[in-house]
C-alpha cells in the first residue's frame, strides 16, 4: 500500500488532483530548498508517498503520514511515472485522490468534509495508532 498525508485545507483547495505546485507560496524556506533539489534531480517536485512493506509497516506509514496532515489516503497502486525518492518513499507527478482505496481521518468532522467533496471511499476514524513502528 502507498500512503499520503495531507492537511484538510490543502485537500479542499486541490481536490481531486494533488500537485505540489499548487501551494508553493505557503512553503517554508527549507521546503523551497528541498523543492529545488528535487526539481534538479528529477525534473519535477513529486507528490510524496510512503510504501508499506514487510520491513516498513502500514502502522508506521500511517503514523508518519499523520505528521503531515490530519487526512491520510491509502492507494493499492500508483500511476506511472513513479520515482524512488528513498528506501520507503516514492513520488508521483500528481495524485488523483479519487483513486484511493481507503481514507484515514483523526476527527469525525473530516468525514463530512470528504463527503462534501464527493469522495465515496471507505473512511476509518483513527483515535490512536498502536503497534510496532520498527
Amino acid at each position: 500500500m502507498f500512503f499520503h498525508g495531507i492537511k484538510l485545507a490543502f485537500l479542499i483547495k486541490q481536490f481531486p488532483f494533488l500537485n505540489p505546485d499548487a501551494h508553493i507560496s505557503s512553503k517554508s524556506d527549507l521546503q523551497l530548498k528541498d523543492r529545488l533539489h528535487l526539481i534538479q534531480k528529477f525534473g519535477l517536485e513529486p507528490v510524496h508517498l510512503l510504501e508499506s512493506s514487510s520491513t516498513y509497516s502500514m502502522t508506521r506509514c500511517l503514523k508518519e503520514c499523520f505528521g503531515f496532515g490530519e487526512i491520510v489516503f491509502a492507494f493499492r497502486k500508483l500511476d506511472p511515472p513513479i520515482l524512488q525518492l528513498s528506501r520507503h518513499e516514492l513520488g508521483v507527478n500528481w495524485l488523483d485522490v479519487r483513486s484511493c482505496s481507503y481514507v484515514f481521518i483523526k476527527q469525525t468532522a473530516h468525514k463530512d468534509e470528504l463527503f462534501k467533496l464527493g469522495l465515496n471511499k471507505p473512511i476509518f476514524l483513527v483515535k490512536t495508532i498502536e503497534g510496532d513502528i520498527g
